[in-house]
Parts: C-alpha cells; structure tokens; sequence
C-alpha cells in the first residue's frame, strides 16, 4: 500500500499556513532587536535576551513532536497544534510592541516563540506524513515558497506603513514606534487566518494508514521502534558522567571570569544547558536500568538513536543556523552603527536605518522565494550535497561583504547570497532527512532535528556578545563576519554527508 500522489493544489492547501507562520517569524526576526535597543537594552546583552526563544524551542519542540505523533482527532494528528499554536502566537504578536519594559519583551519573546514553535513543527512532519517519497522535495519547497513569500511582506511592512501611509517611525524614547506596533498586529491577524486555511482545507492519514505504508519503507527505519534497547546502558551512563563534568568544568570558568568583571553571565546558560543534559541522561540510564519505560525516558534515549543521516546534516545545521541567528541579533546595530554612524535610537537617521534592514530581510525572504523550485532543479543536474554547498558558501559571502558596504543598494545585493542559502537551508536538508525517518517517529525526529537550530542560537546568543565585547570593541558588525564564516563552513561539511538519495523532481 502506497499513499497516493496529491495534486499541486492539494499540496499548496497544506502548506499555506507556513505563509503566516513566516509572516509572525519574520516580524519578530526583523524587529526584535530594535524593539529591545528602543527599550534600553546594552549591545553585548541582546543575544541574551533573544535566548529565551530558542532555549524554549529546546524544550518544546520534541514534546510536541513526540505527542503530534500520538494524537488523533476529529482535526488529525497534527493540525490541533497548528490551530493551538496559531492561537497563541497570535495574542504575543499583538503584545510585544506594547511591552512597557524591557523584562515584558523578553517574557514576550519566549511566549511568541513557543507558540510559534508549535505551529510549526508539526509542519515539517505533516510532509513526511501526507506525501509519497518522490513527492516530498515539491512539498518542502512549497513550504519555503511561502516561507519566503511570508517573510517578505512581514519583513516589509514598517517599511511600507511609514513610506507608503505616513505612518511614524519614530517615538518618544522608551516607545515603540506605530508603524512597528501595527506591523505586528497586522501579523496577528495574518498568522491565524492562513493557518485556519491549512486546518480546514486539508486531510491527514489515520494512524492505522500510516502503519500500512510503513511497512512498506525499508527494514532498517521500523528498527528504532524499539529505541530503547538499541541504546546500550553503558553508553547512555557514560555520556551523562560525559556531559555532566563538561558542565561542571564550563561553570566553574563562567564563574572564575565573572569574579573579574561580572560582565559575562549569559555564558553560565551554556555552562548550565551541558550540566543538565549529562544529568538528564544518567537519570534515564538508571530509569531504564530499573526496566522504566514512559515519554520521558523515550524522548531522552532517542537523543542518541539518530538516524546517521541525520547526525552529520546535525553539524551542516548547528553551523548555517549559528550564522543566521548572528545576522537576527546584530544586523540591525551593525547597519545602523557601522553603515550609517547612527547611535541614537530617537532620531531619524537611526530609524531610517532601521527600516532599511527590514527591506533588506524582505530582499533575503524574496530572493528565497524566487528560488524555492530552483534549487531541487539544480539539484538533479548536480547533486543534493552539492547545491547546498553552493547556497550557503554564498550565504556566507553576503554577510561577510556587509563590512564593505556603505549605501543602501550594496547592502539588498548582499542579501540575495543569504536569501539563496535561507531557501536551502529550509528545504533541502529536510528533503534529505525525511527518507531516513520512520513515519511513527516523523514528528519526535522532525523536533529532534531542531534542535540542530536552536543549540546553535544558544550558543550564539551566549558568546556572540562575549566576542564582540571582548576582542571587537563591542562593534557588532565582526558578528556578522563570524556568521559568515561559519555559513561557509557549513557548506564545506555538507560534502560529508552520506546519503544514498538524490533530490527527484518528477513529483506531478
């Protein structure tokens, strides 16, 4: 029994609501950082701010991977976490650019991004879920397709309310400026009608379906099924004793260099996030020991029965996504600081600047849009490894030219490498994976697989600003230059990859 092909309406239908997911994503992307820099917040301080989104990521996603693949409804398997996500995201989008203080943006942040988080994850199982092998490249490019489309006009959009409707752009200090405030409602409302389109508009396999076409797939994926037991005792104890003196050697430094200076408290939250971990896993080795099995003991153990596919495109993510989150911090000091000399977040040459990187995010956004279809097509002539390599060695460039650059125009020219990277990366990665991954363990994996974005963001957002305080004059602009380098970097290890699978296009 094999699942039937979906038309290309079908598969537009039930991936549209990725168009307001983006929309939501993008606005918190592109204005974060002004939003924390117009309340206050110190430069070398504000990927720490950011780290609530991704350390709630961290935690969110599995769960709510692990438990999509268990749901049923009378709305599906995955699309009650669509809807509960769209929801709430929705609320945060409509508060964040009312936060009266700094502290209520931060708590903002991390209550946009879980809610975020659970809108779209199960999307990236839902593809596995509905589509036959040769069909899936189309449904992760339509999905980046309306990522970019999505992204573009949420990126836009102060923009387009200050110069196309007179909108202000600026406030009294301390404000947010209006033409940002209805940037985000209007990204509320978005965010919830085109994911209501996705719920509606869409059907989902029976678990019992999903189980016929299962076994079908090769031997070896119906294997982790009984993870468990594929995970030695002694492996999982021995990398919690591992981890756990790792995090305890990090605190004691963290602590050693903050007696100085007292200046670097962000790095404890690495220190600590590899403290726990080892903790985590010597409890469920002697959970497991003691013959308990449960969600927990499930979710922590499967940390180590990575498909291998999917533990080397792991280091090709760490890297491309450590390079966007320093390009989501830092742009916007490093375009108004560094391009255009302006440091005061009351005038107008500091909002016009402003304003400037939220075209320039728009540029990236389109640019990925534009080449959604392309890459697999260029993937077929060469090869999967290859076309990502390109993309993000170009992505890399992009960022890194930004030092150069000293108009407007340069800096959107630089952004078509980093929108050609930003469609790979949210494409072709995951149409490398998905072959590789049983269908009863497609969500847990698919949030398993984020981690690979959200660790990078932790350690990003933790020494990022150590670096630029400490060796770069607390000049924001070498962070962009560091995320260049890793981009490439990432492109270099993607060679590595082993996979017997090629990108098909012949999918209609």
């Amino acid at each position: 029994m094999e699942k039937r092909k979906l038309g290309f309406w079908e598969i537009w239908n039930m991936s549209f609501g990725f168009l307001g997911i983006q929309f939501g994503f993008a606005l918190q992307n592109a204005n974060t950082s002004r939003i924390f820099d117009t309340l206050g917040a110190e430069v070398d301080k504000i990927g720490l701010y950011w780290l609530a989104a991704p350390l709630t990521g961290l935690i969110v996603q599995p769960i709510v991977g692990y438990f999509s693949d268990r749901t049923w409804t009378k709305l599906g398997r995955r699309r009650p976490y669509f809807l509960a996500g769209a929801i709430l995201s929705s609320i945060a989008l409509c508060i964040m650019p009312n936060s009266p203080t700094l502290w209520v943006a931060i708590g903002t942040l991390w209550i946009m991004d879980s809610s975020i988080n659970i809108s779209m994850e199960p999307f990236r199982a839902f593809v596995g879920d509905n589509l036959p092998e040769k069909q899936r490249t189309l449904g992760f490019s339509m999905q980046s397709f309306f990522i970019g489309a999505g992204a573009v006009v949420g990126s836009a959009l102060p923009y387009i309310f200050t110069n196309w409707f007179n909108m202000a752009n600026t406030a009294p200090k301390g404000i947010i400026a209006p033409s940002v405030k209805w940037s985000f409602y209007i990204g509320g409302i978005v965010f919830l009608l085109a994911v209501l389109w996705t719920v509606f508009n869409s059907k989902e396999y029976t678990p019992e379906e999903l189980e016929k076409f299962e076994k079908n797939k090769e031997p070896n994926l119906n294997k982790i099924e009984n993870s468990q037991s594929l995970v030695p005792l002694k492996k999982q104890w021995n990398y919690g004793i591992l981890l756990t003196f790792i995090g305890l050697i990090a605190l004691s430094y963290v602590y050693y260099i903050n007696r100085i200076n007292n200046s670097h408290k962000e790095l404890y939250i690495l220190a600590i996030g590899l403290f726990v971990t080892g903790v985590l896993f010597i409890i469920v080795s002697q959970l497991r020991k003691a013959q308990v099995r449960n969600g927990f003991t499930v979710i922590v153990t499967d940390l180590l029965n990575m498909p291998k596919t999917m533990k080397q495109l792991a280091w090709v993510q760490f890297f491309s996504w450590f390079a966007l989150f320093a390009m989501w911090i830092y742009t916007t000091k490093s375009v108004t600081g560094h391009v255009f000399n302006s440091f005061d977040t009351t005038s107008k040459v500091y909002n016009d600047a402003a304003d400037w990187v939220s075209v320039m995010f728009t540029v990236y956004n389109g640019v990925a849009a534009a080449v959604a279809f392309l890459l697999p097509v260029i993937a077929k002539r060469t090869s999967n490894k290859f076309t990502h390599m390109l993309a993000l060695v170009a992505g890399g460039l992009g960022l890194i030219s930004i030092y150069f650059l000293s108009d407007k125009t340069g800096l959107l020219l630089a952004m078509i490498g980093v929108g050609i990277a930003w469609a790979s990366i949210l494409s072709i990665p995951y149409a490398m994976l998905s072959g590789a991954l049983p269908a009863n363990k497609m969500g847990y994996y698919m949030g398993v697989f984020n981690f690979f974005i959200v660790i990078p963001q932790i350690v990003a957002g933790t020494i990022l600003g150590f670096l630029v305080n400490t060796f770069f004059d607390d000049q924001p602009i070498y962070a962009l230059i560091i995320g260049g380098f890793s981009m490439i970097f990432a492109g270099l290890l993607t060679l590595t990859v082993k996979t017997k699978r090629k990108l098909n296009i012949n999918e209609q």
